[in-house]
Formats: C-alpha cells, structure tokens, sequence
C-alpha cells in the first residue's frame, strides 16, 4: 500500500467539517460517483467577506476524504481572493504531502473550490473572474476533468505518461475513451516545452526519465526480443497485476537484465519481491528468454 502521512490518517479517521451548510454563498461539485470519485463543497461568508464556514460531502478514498477535510481548514478566515490563491499542491503540502497516485484528489478539491466560488458570483450576478473561468471544456466526461487542468498538471509536473495524468488528475481513470486526448495533449505541451515555450515546473515532485547507472550499458533498440518482452508484460501480467490494483512498466532492457516498475498497489507491496522474481521474471523465462533476470526499479 501506499504512505500516508500521519496527518493524512487524522483527517481521513476524524474528518471535519463534513456536511452541508444551510443557505451557503456557494456551492460546487465535481467528479462523479458513477465512476468513483464525487465531492461537494459548499461556504459561507461573514459581514466582512472571509469564509467563516466551509463544509464538504464525498464519495471517495481515504486521500480524498482527507483532502477535501484540510482544505475546509484552510478556507476558514480567508476571504475569496485569498482563497483563489490555494492550489492542489498547497492541499497536498498541507497533509504533509500525498503518493503520486493520490494527487488527483488535492486537484478534486481546488476544483470543488473553483466551482463553488464560480457559483458565488453567478448567485450575485456578477460577473466570474477571468482567473476562475479556465474550467470549460471537458477532457474526461467521467470525471469532469478539464483540459486545461491536464494542461497544467503535465507543465506543472513534467508528466509523460497517461498514466501519470490520471494519478495526478483522474482524468483516463474511467472509461478510457479519453486517452487518445491525453496522449496528445502529452505530446503537445512537451513539444511547447522542448521549444522553451513551456512554464517551468512547479510541481511538489518533478517526474524525470530514469537514467541508466553510470557506466551502465544503454539498452540496445535493436534487441529483437524487446516486443515479445512487451507483448508478455501486457498481455499475461499487467491484467493479473491489475485484478489486485497494481500494474508493472516496462523501464529499459540491457543486455539480459530487465528493469521493470511496480505502480499502484504492488509498488508498496510487501511481497513485490516475490512478485518480480516468482511471477515477472519466470513468465518473461518461459515465455521470451531463460536467461532473462528482471530488477524492479523503486524511482
């Protein structure tokens, strides 16, 4: 499993303010419990125009639990232009941090935040700041995961993967339809970002290529058994690795040494050693190569 920090445990264990507030200045929800993930949030403003209440209903995980219960905290006090300035990354810092594959609840609830603030100046008639109107075109309709969120969180964390664009923002993690859009969106911002047009990172974690050792051979893209390896690692043991919630990438090949990443629930798992060597590495044998020797990769 996962690391949690202590703090994440207090606010999934002892969540507070959970509820709705009666008669509330603004109200939002995004995600959707059909595919997992809901949230609600809902405050309230004093004379002097600070959150004096905020309140929140989820379906969700533990991290999503606890996201949404420190970002009520911190809404207390502050007024909306203060609040605007909070991001998925200071939700997660707030809880002392949060795994990779749980960053997409932070991002739920400034989201939750966005809509609940958009809704405030609609009640009032006014018009909506500029700042709070990027969240218009859908990306992922299972979520309600915007483009410009995925935009973002690839810039802001150098991601290059979908499957890093789900962790951090849950968009892909439903029907998979959208995956198409993100591996483009993906391809399109690093082009942006290898001209120099990028914004720098900003990320709490900053997701790299995993460089070979020094010294170390680089893997030969001619090995004629890499597409087998592949075709094995996706077809036989990435699904049985996913019945459990875990899943293995593929890092590189070197000579006959494959190295491989755990991710999901088999990344913290007690037994992953077991799982490289009993499972991982005796399917690629049988199947590819006897002198095949598979090492987990841990970063």
């Amino acid at each position: 499993m996962w690391n949690y920090t202590d703090k994440v445990f207090d606010h999934f264990m002892n969540p507070r303010n959970v509820g709705e507030i009666t008669d509330p200045d603004g109200v939002g929800e995004v995600g959707s419990m059909a595919c997992g993930d809901a949230l609600r949030l809902s405050f309230k403003l004093g004379p002097d125009g600070r959150i004096v209440d905020a309140k929140f209903q989820t379906f969700g995980c533990g991290s999503a639990i606890a996201s949404s219960s420190v970002l009520t905290e911190m809404l207390k006090g502050k007024t909306l232009e203060e609040a605007a300035q909070i991001t998925n990354e200071d939700i997660a810092a707030e809880l002392g941090g949060l795994p990779r594959e749980k960053m997409h609840c932070s991002v739920m609830g400034r989201e939750a935040l966005e809509a609940a603030m958009i809704d405030h100046y609609k009640r009032l008639g006014k018009g909506v700041p500029c700042d709070l109107l990027h969240r218009e075109t859908i990306l992922c309709h299972c979520f309600q995961v915007s483009k410009d969120t995925v935009k973002q969180a690839i810039f802001d964390h150098r991601l290059k993967e979908i499957e890093d664009v789900t962790n951090y923002t849950k968009a892909g993690g439903g029907c998979t339809d959208c995956h198409h859009d993100i591996a483009d969106m993906i391809r399109d911002c690093w082009d942006q970002i290898e001209r120099g047009e990028a914004p720098p990172p900003k990320g709490l974690v900053e997701l790299t290529e995993l460089a070979p050792p020094p010294g170390a051979a680089r893997e030969s893209a001619a090995d004629p058994r890499r597409e087998r390896i592949e075709e094995v690692l996706a077809h036989d043991i990435a699904p049985a690795l996913r019945n459990d919630g875990g899943d293995i990438e593929l890092v590189r090949i070197q000579g006959n040494k494959v190295f491989v990443r755990l991710t999901g629930n088999c990344a913290a798992c007690r037994a992953s050693d077991a799982t490289i060597k009993g499972y991982v590495e005796a399917q690629l044998r049988e199947f590819v190569d006897e002198q095949l020797e598979v090492i987990e990769v841990n970063s």
